[in-house]
């Protein structure tokens, strides 16, 4: 896995308002992103259609339901917490992403969850305490599961209506694939960033392009922006 390099966050913010102040495009920006993001990362996949939608709950019991975050864009993931491969590695990805968003005004406009696979061994102090283990900002990101009475399988059978397998095998771990999900506001499902191995600016440049629909990312403001990271 690369290296993940900081970006200076003063000069973030700066520069994300001051490199959008761009002509406006007379039709939604997706398309014109999409085709920017695919040319850029190939570990992209646009979706473009209505996501999943789900009601979970947080570590204190109270109902969420994706619907609440409509006003927001939405990186989802699905993990769990006793995983000794990927997850971790994921979530610190996550993590790193995330500080990258709340060193800007990003950070009231996006959201980041995680959902559990595994409902049973992840009980609320375990959902409690692995933000905080993993660097996560509990002001826009939290950590989902089941709500009381429901099958132990309800998150798997969910991360398979986002076209993700969770498998169980004899050793207590589950056998999965790495997707991050990116849902624009309204519910739709925008894109997916496959594995570990897709760069990060793009994905915090891909949110920015979504949160911003009356402003076009052209390449040279792309190059630019993706300078301050390095």
């Amino acid at each position: 896995m690369r290296p993940q390099r900081r970006a200076n966050p003063f000069l973030l913010t700066v520069f994300l308002l001051a490199a959008l102040v761009v002509p406006a495009v007379a039709h939604h920006p997706g398309a014109d992103l999409d085709r920017l993001m695919g040319s850029e990362e190939k570990f992209f996949q646009v979706i473009d259609k209505p996501a999943p939608p789900f009601e979970l709950a947080d570590a204190n019991g109270k109902a969420v339901h994706l619907s609440d975050f409509s006003e927001k864009i939405v990186v989802l993931y699905f993990i769990f917490a006793s995983c000794t491969d990927i997850c971790p590695v994921h979530s610190e990805v996550i993590a790193d992403i995330q500080k990258k968003i709340n060193a800007t005004p990003m950070k009231d406009r996006v959201q980041f969850l995680a959902i559990t696979t595994d409902p049973a061994k992840d009980t609320p102090d375990v959902l409690k305490a692995y933000g905080p283990a993993h660097g996560l900002d509990s002001r826009n990101w939290m950590f989902l599961t089941t709500r009381p009475g429901e099958p132990e399988d309800r998150t798997r059978k969910l991360a398979e209506t986002y076209n993700l397998r969770f498998e169980p095998v004899e050793d207590g771990q589950q056998m999965h694939g790495i997707v991050t999900h990116v849902l624009d506001r309204g519910g739709r499902f925008a894109a997916k960033f496959h594995g570990l191995r897709f760069d990060s600016k793009n994905m915090v440049l891909y949110l920015e392009g979504l949160a911003d629909p009356s402003k076009s990312l052209e390449p040279g403001v792309w190059g630019r922006l993706r300078s301050l990271f390095q």
